[in-house]
């Protein structure tokens, strides 16, 4: 580990919205370059998307994932051309939610921008083909850790009846914790949640149950993509979804990615570890607040701010 203080965090699904890196790219070249790059490779003009919407189509799943690492991507490019940013000299860490891990190895230069873009476009269409509509959901429990949750998880999927699938897809920290599976096993957990004592739970807008076991479809699909990827050692280390620990291995973290598909996003044990590895400030890199809003639930001690916008470079200059 480098001698730095700070992580570079990226988001995932759910952070997007329309305009999302447009004033980035109305002033920076560098950030209007970045989002051809993603263009040409994806044949056709996302950052127009992005920038004018509609929002129902930038948050149809093969379209938000590849955008939402395009914004975080251009942000990047935005500090190393404007405040000096180098990762390899200023970061401990990177890390991202989910398909925020994909921005989050392109921003370390383990993936080539081109080979992400597809990459999550894959994933995204994948993932949505794995389970038809209206059969997988996925609930926020809110007030539970993650241990309550996955009991909760295991007796709504009993109590759903055969083929019932209930798992813990995301242990966000500061007690939000995230189930994923069929619709009846989810919706029983949200019952079974109230009896075990959440605050609230609520079924989240999702089209898919990502980060379940039904994501199996989604995993063997990218292995094929994967296979077929140059995955270089990151210059900064991964600390990744499902393990909560960092690697910079590149077979270890193609085989990661893999696993992600189908398992639990470790993100407060994530945290927790970079805390725990000397990191004090984390700057969450692309579309959003979320991520440093889980900062200060997780890691109190610890700073975080969110960088995507050129309003938002005085307060990253302004760090220590």
């Amino acid at each position: 580990m480098s001698g730095t203080s700070r992580a570079f965090i990226f988001p995932g699904q759910g952070s997007q919205s329309v305009g999302m890196a447009r004033a980035l790219a109305d002033e920076f070249s560098v950030a209007r370059a970045l989002l051809d790059e993603v263009d040409e490779a994806l044949g056709r003009k996302l950052s127009t998307l992005m920038f004018e919407g509609p929002q129902d189509e930038l948050t149809l799943t093969a379209n938000a994932q590849p955008a939402l690492m395009a914004a975080s991507l251009a942000t990047i490019r935005v500090l190393e051309a404007e405040a000096g940013l180098d990762l390899a000299r200023d970061a401990a860490f990177v890390a991202g939610h989910s398909l925020g891990e994909y921005s989050a190895l392109a921003a370390a230069g383990s993936l080539g921008v081109a080979d992400a873009a597809r990459l999550l476009r894959t994933r995204g269409e994948a993932m949505q083909a794995a389970v038809p509509v209206g059969e997988g959901a996925m609930a926020a429990l809110l007030g539970i850790d993650a241990e309550a949750a996955a009991t909760v998880a295991a007796q709504a999927a009993a109590e759903a009846g055969e083929g019932a699938v209930c798992e813990v897809a995301n242990d966000n920290g500061g007690g939000q914790v995230v189930v994923s599976g069929t619709a009846a096993a989810v919706a029983r957990a949200i019952e079974i949640a109230k009896e075990a004592g959440a605050r609230r739970s609520v079924l989240l807008p999702v089209s898919a149950p990502f980060h379940c076991r039904l994501m199996a479809p989604a995993a063997e699909k990218m292995k094929e993509a994967l296979a077929g990827v140059d995955i270089l050692a990151p210059s900064v280390p991964l600390v990744a979804n499902v393990v909560a620990k960092s690697v910079s291995d590149p077979e270890e973290i193609r085989g990661l990615l893999v696993r992600q598909a189908t398992g639990a996003v470790r993100w407060r044990e994530s945290l927790v570890f970079m805390a725990e590895g000397g990191v004090s400030t984390f700057v969450e890199c692309g579309a959003g607040k979320v991520l440093a809003g889980l900062v200060k639930r997780v890691c109190a001690a610890a700073g975080g701010i969110s960088v995507g916008t050129p309003a938002d470079l005085p307060a990253y200059k302004a760090l220590a």
